[in-house]
């Protein structure tokens, strides 16, 4: 299972060939501009993606009264204190990791995803391989990306679906009291925020 992108010796999948196919003829007859599209892409890789939700997610550890709001209703707290809000943002539903459960979200369907908080989903969050193996062996899955779960630590697994996204809180990491907003975003990662991987830890080169 690739974890930020796929084996480049692989052919790519139906789908992706489908979606260059018509931008391509798209592009040919003069509908669609290659240069608007990269902006697009790059709006929603870099600023409408994993630093909106960086944001987010350190505002929640340094603010208890914040922390229990967005758990309520994450996407109106969030479009009132950030201004987040848009397609794929409508419905979002905020899950706070703990010494006791650890929280990963997957879409078995499609690949449902919050990208007003999250950005562009990864490859590999839209692969059957990820989304089968994390509903049957969470563990296993969380593994392939480093992350080892103690046994007795409660693991849920959250379904996205057009009507409802999600947002993991990782656990805020150790060593961190005291540090401002600006500085805890810097340890919050995309993966993070869909809960295969932890929060970096203050030791991280960043």
């Amino acid at each position: 299972m690739p974890h930020d992108g796929h084996d480049h010796t692989d052919p790519p999948d139906d789908l992706t060939l489908r979606v260059k196919a018509l931008e391509s003829l798209l592009v040919e007859k003069g509908l669609v501009d290659t240069a608007a599209l990269d902006v697009v892409i790059e709006t929603y890789e870099h600023k409408i993606g994993p630093k909106n939700g960086a944001k987010v997610v350190a505002r929640a550890w340094v603010n208890p009264k914040f922390m229990a709001v967005i758990k309520e209703d994450c996407s109106t707290v969030i479009d009132q204190e950030f201004g987040y809000k848009g397609r794929q943002g409508e419905h979002i539903m905020a899950v706070e990791n703990t010494p006791d459960v650890h929280n990963v979200v997957v879409c078995t369907l499609c690949s449902c995803y919050p990208w007003t908080v999250l950005g562009l989903p990864p490859v590999w969050y839209k692969s059957a391989p990820f989304r089968s193996k994390v509903v049957q062996d969470p563990r296993g899955a969380l593994a392939e990306f480093g992350t080892t779960i103690a046994d007795d630590k409660e693991i849920r697994v959250w379904d996205s679906t057009s009507e409802m996204r999600y947002l993991v809180i990782p656990e805020r990491p150790a060593g961190t009291e005291g540090w401002s907003e600006d500085q805890l975003r810097a340890l919050v990662t995309r993966n993070s925020m869909i809960g295969v991987e932890e929060a970096k830890s203050p030791e991280t080169d960043l």
